[in-house]
């Protein structure tokens, strides 16, 4: 198999890969990542084989990887210096995310992560206006169950503290009922307990 044809297939079975793996978790296809590792694809394999670049495959695998992942990347670094209090580093991670023209899906990950943030420092006005754009926006939009489960829920622990206890009641009930399969039904679930539990009067524990 020539190198440009390997190259043609690699970079096709990866982007077949990524499709599944979306239609699994239930996320709406990304037109833009699709374009992206095509435009790529084409372009190593024009290079390969009109010039006399040769690439090694698995390279051109990491090349395209890093190219459409940039964003989740980003992302996931921020998400490590805001776990470590680092938060001004964490946004600048964030933000650099926004600017590197993420998808939709991506850029609803990028924002639940900087909702967390702000939430880490205490800044829960800011946590809940981010959370309430991010439910905003996806409505009517096919995204993975995990993704709008995580903003519902991480919507509802910010309205706990700030002692919005109907509001979080509701948004812990969306998830219990809309996802109970995921993580986050389970800690809706523990939270929506430990409220029920708080309103029993003494005389009936």
């Amino acid at each position: 198999m020539s190198l440009p044809v390997l190259i043609l297939f690699i970079g096709s079975a990866y982007i077949v890969l990524i499709g599944i793996l979306s239609l699994l978790k239930r996320e709406e296809l990304s037109t833009q990542f699709a374009i992206e590792a095509i435009v790529i694809t084409f372009i190593f394999c024009g290079l390969t084989a009109y010039t006399r670049l040769a690439i090694h495959p698995v390279l051109f695998l990491l090349i395209v990887y890093f190219i459409t992942m940039r964003v989740p990347l980003l992302v996931d670094i921020g998400t490590i210096f805001a776990k470590r209090k680092q938060f001004p580093l964490a946004e600048k991670f964030f933000s650099f995310a926004l600017q590197l023209w993420p998808d939709r899906s991506n850029t609803w990950i990028v924002r639940i992560n900087q909702g967390v943030a702000y939430f880490q420092q205490g800044d829960f006005d800011k946590a809940i206006h981010v959370y309430q754009e991010i439910l905003q926006s996806i409505d009517h939009c096919r995204v993975s169950a995990k993704l709008e489960a995580a903003a519902h829920y991480n919507l509802g622990v910010a309205y706990l503290r700030q002692n919005k206890d109907a509001q979080a009641t509701v948004e812990f009930n969306i998830v219990v009922d809309s996802w109970p399969a995921t993580e986050y039904a389970r800690r809706a679930s523990d939270n929506l307990e430990k409220h029920r539990r708080k309103n029993i009067p003494s005389d009936q524990m």
